[in-house]
């Protein structure tokens, strides 16, 4: 090769080379040109934020001393008049313990189980917050992966919520570190015991060991301590009382990892799972009918705030489990938020009628007398009352009154029972209204070859509607829903929030009341009462508002209305109900002083008996029946049911409430 071409090749080389530097500068710039427009932006959108949340935290943990995370702030509950209820509160300021008198195992179980790191890190992890993060972007903003060390979640536990965002994890890992630069490892693990919830009201380790054994924690053995620690981490799954077994499993499996890492030797080891273990019998404060329906309203709108969605219905039984699963860890957060959350919950319940209808329940089945081993009386009823006017519910009773210890069953919406006739209003009567049908409708009332009988075993042929509805017709009811189908008619209980509709509800037995499982006197109460309220449904609640100890609001005072039956429908519902009480099953129960209307609901074998009615002003529901479903011979909707009705909407309605139905539109009904 000549000098000539090996010339240019060394300049073509030099030119590439050149190139390739050129290139590879401007790739650099460019690089650092978007990291800083990156930079930019990123402290733009969420500079300020991270600063303020930092500042924040900073301000959070320096204004806290040791008695911040000792106490623990009342929840109150109060009447429509505003006279106190109930106060809720938590016992950390009772039992508390330091941390040198905390048991080596716990404090190991804890660190084991909890935070393997807690002594090596300054407050967080950052592998598994980053781990968290990416899981957090995958699921869009929604915490799926914990990565809180124990620093975390005593951040969380005694400063914030627990909204899965991811603006609550910033500011939980600024307090967390904020904590380490303030108190000791030390006292961070003696605030941690202390604070986290054991179930059933007990927070922190001396309290759970005083209410489950009757013993201080040093008075406690090996098993004894790993099985408290053991409840912390799902207080529900593994609570003591309920899910016993599912406690002693965990017990094991924390005991087992506690021997692979040399913590308690083979022998230590053994003892403690073949232990049994025996708690003392539970000594919890009774909670009355208004006071457990109080709470369970308070839960749920709560949850509602945060953005939980409430659902009845679901794709599959898979779909079913993961919604109950989420339902559940989330009321059972809210649930023992109450008692240091320091909520002001005001609700609807008025005293005197509270007071009224328990009497009216108490007098009704005062000759059954039998009782069961825990002496609660066999024979029961429930009633629920909603004012018409707000859609709120004003008095509930769930049982008879006696004394007895434990938590106090609220029948009122916790039971669910077969309503018999008493649900043919709600979804064959008003629906089939809806699609032409009126109270003077002919309709034919004879025999069906596989179909129900009616009660009196009489067929009237052709009739009335009206008259049909009013002596509470099988027959009639049962070709009505035929028409209309299974499908439509159990459409309109759900968009109602009747919650226990199960599959084999898809039946033509639903029409006369045939439920897998049933509905509740709170379910039915709500039902009728959007009738009452020209079809418009509200949720059945007792919550007005909900503020903080501050005064805050946090749950605002207003009611949801939702369309369920045309206002037309709704309005010839309740003029063939009216009927009931005129000509029909409750002839002569109707008010004295102002119009009423009503169904009453008797199931097969007289097991279980209803009455609802309503007026312009109250929506009334009542059951009556064994809590073990048994055959009683003189017990029907007309009985007891409607004798307790009576009795307390007869006492509520004072002279002078003279309001009426209003009238349904008869020029907007279809000519037949």
């Amino acid at each position: 090769m000549n000098k000539r071409k090996k010339a240019e090749i060394n300049r073509l080389v030099k030119k590439i080379g050149q190139s390739i530097k050129l290139v590879f500068k401007l790739t650099v710039f460019l690089v650092l040109l978007a990291a800083i427009v990156g930079i930019f932006y990123f402290y733009n959108t969420y500079g300020k934020i991270i600063m303020k949340y930092q500042q924040e935290a900073r301000s959070i943990v320096r204004s806290s001393s040791e008695d911040t995370f000792r106490s623990s702030q009342t929840s109150l509950v109060y009447y429509s008049d505003g006279e106190l209820i109930t106060a809720l509160k938590g016992v950390k300021d009772v039992y508390y313990i330091e941390y040198q008198d905390i048991p080596p195992a716990v404090i190991n179980a804890i660190i084991l189980t909890e935070d393997k790191k807690f002594f090596d890190h300054q407050g967080i992890d950052y592998l598994a917050n980053i781990r968290a993060a990416i899981a957090l972007i995958k699921n869009k903003g929604e915490i799926t992966q914990g990565a809180s060390t124990i620093t975390q979640q005593l951040a969380r536990n005694v400063f914030l919520s627990h909204e899965t965002t991811y603006e609550r994890k910033l500011r939980e890992i600024f307090i967390a570190q904020e904590l380490e630069k303030v108190y000791s490892k030390d006292k961070i693990i003696e605030f941690y015991i202390n604070n986290i919830y054991f179930s059933n009201g007990y927070y922190g380790i001396l309290a759970a060991a005083n209410g489950y054994f009757g013993k201080g924690v040093n008075q406690l053995s090996l098993s004894e301590l790993i099985f408290l620690c053991a409840i912390p981490n799902n207080p529900s799954k593994y609570d003591p009382v309920e899910n016993k077994q599912n406690t002693i499993e965990r017990r094991n499996r924390i005991l087992k990892q506690m021997y692979e890492n040399g913590i308690i030797n083979y022998t230590e080891y053994e003892n403690a799972i073949n232990e049994p273990i025996k708690l003392v019998k539970q000594e919890f404060d009774k909670k009355n009918y208004i006071e457990t329906f109080a709470y369970h309203c308070a839960i749920r709108a709560l949850m509602k705030e945060e953005g939980f969605e409430f659902r009845n219905s679901f794709d599959n039984e898979k779909d079913r489990k993961e919604y109950e699963e989420a339902y559940k860890d989330m009321y059972y957060l809210y649930q023992k938020k109450l008692y240091t959350g320091g909520y002001r919950i005001y609700t609807s319940i008025d005293q005197k009628k509270q007071e009224l209808l328990q009497r009216a329940v108490d007098e009704a089945l005062e000759k059954f007398q039998e009782k069961n081993e825990e002496g609660i009386y066999k024979m029961q009823g429930a009633a629920v009352c909603i004012d018409n006017d707000t859609g709120r519910v004003v008095a509930i009773v769930g049982g008879r009154t006696q004394e007895y210890a434990g938590y106090t069953f609220n029948r009122g919406y916790q039971a669910f029972r077969q309503p018999g006739s008493a649900i043919k209003p709600l979804i064959v009567y008003a629906p089939s209204f809806e699609r032409g049908y009126t109270p003077d409708s002919i309709v034919v009332d004879g025999p069906i070859e596989g179909g129900p009988k009616n009660s009196d075993g009489y067929y009237a042929g052709e009739m009335k509607l009206q008259r049909a509805i009013e002596v509470s017709k099988n027959t009639v009811a049962w070709k009505l829903y035929e028409e209309l189908t299974p499908k439509v008619g159990i459409s309109y209980l759900l968009k109602m929030n009747f919650s226990r509709i199960e599959d084999n509800d898809y039946y033509m037995a639903a029409a006369l009341g045939g439920f897998t499982v049933g509905v509740s006197p709170l379910e039915m109460a709500a039902g009728y009462a959007a009738l009452a309220n020209d079809g418009y449904y509200r949720e059945p609640t007792c919550i007005v508002s909900i503020t903080d100890a501050q005064g805050n609001e946090l749950v605002k005072d207003e009611t949801e209305s939702i369309r369920i039956y045309d206002e037309n429908a709704a309005r010839m519902t309740t003029e063939a109900l009216t009927g009931v009480l005129k000509n029909g099953t409750a002839k002569g129960y109707g008010l004295k002083n102002t119009v009423s209307a009503g169904k009453t609901g008797t199931t097969d074998e007289k097991k279980d008996g209803w009455f609802v009615g309503y007026t312009p002003y109250y929506t009334t529901s009542v059951w009556v029946g064994y809590d073990m479903p048994k055959p009683v011979s003189d017990l029907k909707g007309s009985s007891y049911p409607l004798y307790i009705w009576h009795s307390f909407m007869d006492r509520i309605h004072e002279p002078g409430m003279s309001r009426t139905f209003k009238t349904y539109d008869r020029n907007a009904v279809p000519e037949e």
